[in-house]
C-alpha cells in the first residue's frame, strides 16, 4: 500500500503560476493603456512641434552669437506677416459667418487682445534673457503651465483626475533635471544685469503664453483653426510691427544684411510659421497642456545640436531629463481629461405637451370621481 504524497510541496506551484499570469495581464493593460495608437501619434505630433521651437533657438542663437543680430521683434514680425499673407487672405475671400469682415464686425476687441497677449508673450521672454539667468528662465517659464491648467479648469470646464498632476510633477522634476544638467556642464555663465526684473518678466511671458494657448484651444476647438491664424497674423503684424519702429528700428538699420544672415532669417520665419500652422491640429486632437508638457523637450533638442554648432559640454543627465520629461507625458496623455456639463435644472421644462397631459390626468381623476360617487 502506497502512502500518499503530501500536498505541501505542490501547492506553491499553482500559485506562482497564478502570480505570473496576473502580474502578465497587468503588463499587458498597462501597455494596452499607455502605448495606445492616439498616444504615439500625440508624442509624434509634440516632438515635431518641439523640433520648431529647437529650429527658431537655434537660428536666434546664430544670428546672436556669429553675427551680433538680435531683433526678436523683426523675427516675430516676419512670422505674423506670413500668417497673414496666407490665413487673413484666405479668410477674406470666405463667405458668410466665416468673412474676415463679418468675425471683425462681431468680435475685433477680443482678437486684438489676443494678438496683444501673443505678441508680447514671444516679446518679454527674449527680453528676459538680458536680465536674468538661464536657469531662472528655464525654471520659471514652467509656470505657465499650472496657469495654463488654472484657465482650463474656469474658462474650458476641462477636469483633471490626479493622474495629470502626478504627470505635471514629473514633466517638472525632468525640467529641474536640465537645469542641474546646464549648471554641471557650465552653460550657467551669466548672472543677469537685474534678475528680479528678468523673473518677473520671465513670469508674465509664461502667464501670456497661458492665455494664448487657453484662447488658441477655445477658438480652434469652437470655431475653426483658420479663424484663429487669420485673426492673429491680422492683429499679431499690426501690433509687432508698430512695435518694431519703436523699440528695434535702430537694431535693424545696423544688421549686416548678407545672404547667410537672409538666410537664417528665412529659416526661424519657416519654424515659426510651422510651429503657429501645426499647433492647432495638435491642440484639436488632445488640447494646449499636453500640447505645452510635450514641447518642454524643445530646450534639450536645442543642446543636442549645440553639442556640434556652438561646443556645448554633454551630460548624461540631459539623456535622463528627456527621458522623465516623455513618461510625464505619457502618463497625461494615458487618461483623457474630462469636460464638466452645466448644472441642468431640477424643475422640468412647461411645455404645451406638458400642459395636456395635465388636463387629461385631471378629466381621468374626475371621471373615476364621478364612478365612485354612483
Amino acid at each position: 500500500m502506497e502512502a500518499a504524497s503530501p500536498a505541501g510541496p505542490d501547492t506553491p506551484e499553482p500559485l506562482a503560476e497564478g502570480a505570473a499570469g496576473e502580474f502578465s495581464s497587468l503588463l499587458r493593460r498597462i501597455k494596452g493603456k499607455l502605448f495606445t495608437w492616439h498616444i504615439l501619434k500625440t508624442i509624434a505630433l509634440g516632438q515635431m512641434l518641439s523640433l520648431c521651437i529647437c529650429g527658431t533657438a537655434i537660428t536666434s542663437q546664430y544670428l546672436a552669437e556669429r553675427y551680433k543680430v538680435n531683433t526678436p521683434m523683426l523675427q516675430s514680425f516676419i512670422n505674423y506677416c506670413l500668417l497673414f499673407l496666407i490665413y487673413t487672405v484666405m479668410l477674406a475671400f470666405r463667405s458668410g459667418s466665416d468673412n474676415l469682415l463679418v468675425i471683425l464686425k462681431r468680435k475685433w476687441w477680443k482678437y486684438i487682445l489676443l494678438g496683444l497677449a501673443d505678441v508680447e508673450a514671444n516679446y518679454v521672454i527674449v527680453r528676459a534673457y538680458q536680465y536674468t539667468t538661464l536657469t531662472s528662465v528655464q525654471l520659471l517659464d514652467c509656470f505657465g503651465i499650472p496657469v495654463l491648467m488654472a484657465l482650463s479648469w474656469f474658462i474650458l470646464n476641462a477636469r483633471y483626475r490626479v493622474i495629470h498632476f502626478i504627470a505635471v510633477a514629473v514633466c517638472l522634476l525632468g525640467v529641474g533635471t536640465m537645469v542641474g544638467a546646464d549648471i554641471l556642464a557650465g552653460r550657467e555663465d551669466s548672472s543677469g544685469s537685474d534678475v528680479l526684473i528678468g523673473d518677473i518678466l520671465v513670469l508674465l511671458g509664461a502667464s501670456l503664453y497661458a492665455i494664448s494657448n487657453v484662447c488658441e484651444e477655445y477658438i480652434v476647438k469652437k470655431l475653426s483653426r483658420q479663424e484663429f491664424l487669420g485673426m492673429v497674423g491680422l492683429f499679431g503684424t499690426i501690433i509687432s510691427g508698430i512695435q518694431l519702429l519703436i523699440v528695434e528700428y535702430k537694431d535693424v538699420a545696423r544688421i549686416p544684411w548678407d545672404w547667410k544672415i537672409a538666410l537664417l532669417f528665412m529659416a526661424f520665419a519657416l519654424c515659426m510659421f510651422c510651429l503657429y500652422s501645426f499647433m492647432p491640429l495638435v491642440i484639436k486632437v488632445t488640447s494646449a497642456t499636453s500640447v505645452n508638457l510635450g514641447i518642454l523637450t524643445a530646450d534639450l533638442y536645442s543642446l543636442f545640436f549645440g553639442l556640434f554648432l556652438f561646443g556645448y559640454k554633454f551630460s548624461g543627465l540631459y539623456i535622463l531629463s528627456f527621458t522623465v520629461i516623455m513618461v510625464g507625458f505619457i502618463l497625461y496623455c494615458s487618461t483623457p481629461t474630462r469636460t464638466a456639463e452645466p448644472a441642468e435644472s431640477s424643475v422640468p421644462p412647461v411645455t404645451s405637451i406638458g400642459i395636456d397631459n395635465l388636463g387629461l390626468k385631471l378629466e381621468e381623476n374626475l371621471q373615476e370621481t364621478h364612478s365612485a360617487a354612483l
